[in-house]
């Protein structure tokens, strides 16, 4: 009898995770359906709900220590529609099919390497899951590319302007290309939130609380914009201090060098 027991808790954990997980898929299709039917921004809510859902089946299945190969590839599949087909379906419904008829092939290539890249960002991460640095995604993720679209509509649709098919489209193909890159996005992984903090951390969060209920749709934007900007950023920084540091050793290397030489003159 304890044998039965154990091994139903044992599947009612693994399920709980993969709840959320269809959860988050059932958003995304709905995303789809709403975005065909013209009804944009609640394909965005849609989006956003998925989201949700993405992050809690992780933290849940961590938690439970239900983490296994099936869920991971679960997960993938059902990222590939909310965060991938989803929202580039979206973008080429809202944005991109006003750009002149003409060039219309454009607009759905846009889509298309939006959804394309999406993929192999998702596939990258499943080979890469045991050697990457947990502190950072190596290109930007398929949730962050997502959340910028439905935030780009939210936004647009409370300042109630239409959307730049053009500015559109280069964000699209820039998402695409940041979501392969080796460009390095910080992942929030190693945040604690069980360490005590000082009361500067909780009037932050009681600050960006109180901004986001007061413009619920241009703050989350202007964050998810942020995020998605900071990578590069980060990345050129990076760079440019192992630069200082490489150059700074060639100095020190050179230095050296010439203490020697100068010994061995005076030497002889």
């Amino acid at each position: 009898m304890t044998n039965i027991k154990e091994t139903v808790t044992r599947r009612g954990v693994y399920v709980l995770p993969s709840l959320f997980t269809s959860m988050g898929l059932f958003a995304g299709f709905y995303s789809l359906i709403a975005a065909v039917q013209g009804r944009y921004e609640l394909a965005a809510w849609a989006i956003l709900a998925a989201a949700v859902f993405d992050m809690l089946d992780g933290r849940v299945a961590r938690l439970l220590h239900a983490e296994t190969a099936f869920g991971a590839e679960y997960d993938s599949l059902c990222d590939m529609l909310s965060f991938g087909i989803a929202p580039a379906v979206l973008v080429y419904l809202w944005a991109l099919v006003h750009l002149p008829s003409d060039l219309h092939k454009l607009a759905w290539l846009g889509a298309f390497f939006l959804a394309a890249c999406a993929a192999l960002r998702l596939a990258r991460f499943n080979v890469q899951l045991d050697s990457q640095d947990k502190r950072y995604f190596q290109g930007l993720p398929t949730p962050g590319s997502a959340l910028l679209i439905a935030t780009g509509v939210l936004f647009h649709g409370d300042l109630n302007i239409e959307p730049n098919a053009w500015l559109w489209l280069a964000a699209s193909l820039l998402l695409a290309w940041l979501m392969v890159s080796n460009v390095r996005f910080v992942s929030g992984k190693d945040v604690d939130l069980r360490r005590r903090r000082n009361s500067t951390f909780i009037v932050g969060m009681i600050v960006v609380g109180g901004l986001v209920m007061a413009y619920p749709y241009r703050v989350p934007f202007s964050f998810i914009l942020a995020y998605c900007m900071h990578g590069p950023m980060l990345s050129l920084w990076q760079h440019r201090r192992l630069q200082k540091y490489r150059l700074a050793r060639r100095r020190l290397r050179k230095r050296k060098q010439a203490e020697t030489e100068d010994s061995a003159a005076q030497s002889d």
